[in-house]
């Protein structure tokens, strides 16, 4: 886990902004998003490939952190990134549910999970499989799709999943080509749903 001389009073924030939520099973909800830096999978199509050195950025309290979604009017934040698991996350989630605010997390699931939360989207990658103990704890598994071959790799996590959402979404670079192909996969296999980024068909953050 990556903290300034292992002080967990800190994290690396890239940006912290209140915007809905544009993908998934909760696309459309207000949300106040945290992104921390540092990410150990870079995906070849990543869309925020900037956040993966930690260094990069500002080491933030915890305390400021939480101020600056205390001035919003969320009552819901999204903590992603980069990868946050690779963060311990127990404090910050301490301290946003004495608000009670409701957490959600988005992670590879690579990392083992710290903090308590109220819905976890786990998106697997190839490179960098996604723990076992971490598929059966999603509420929503999002598999981005460049490939038809991609539709295996989603097969294969679906399997191991208990209770959960099942969301196909295309790779933006590719989504004029994939999204038909995952429309028409969709329709054969009714257990998964479409996602699509709605934040950038309406081009807001």
């Amino acid at each position: 886990m990556i903290t300034p001389h292992n002080n967990l009073q800190y994290l690396p924030v890239v940006e912290s902004f209140y915007s809905i939520q544009g993908e998934g099973c909760h696309a459309g909800k207000p949300a106040c998003f945290i992104r921390l830096g540092g990410c150990d999978v870079c995906c070849n199509f990543c869309d925020s490939h900037s956040t993966w050195n930690a260094r990069r950025f500002p080491f933030v309290s915890i305390d400021e952190i939480v101020r600056r979604v205390a001035e919003t009017p969320a009552n819901t934040v999204i903590i992603t990134g980069g990868e946050p698991g690779m963060h311990d996350l127990s404090r910050l989630c301490s301290m946003l549910k004495e608000r009670e605010l409701s957490l959600f997390i988005e992670t590879a699931g690579n990392h083992q999970l710290t903090g308590e939360w109220d819905w976890i989207c786990l998106s697997p990658k190839l490179k960098k499989p996604p723990l076992p103990e971490n598929l059966s704890k999603a509420n929503e598994m999002k598999v981005v799709i460049q490939h038809p071959s991609d539709f295996e790799w989603a097969e294969e996590n679906a399997a191991l999943t208990e209770n959960c959402l099942l969301f196909l979404q295309p790779e933006w670079s590719v989504h004029e080509q994939m999204t038909p192909v995952i429309i028409e996969y969709v329709k054969q296999n009714p257990w998964w749903n479409l996602s699509v980024q709605l934040h950038k068909y309406l081009e807001i953050q």
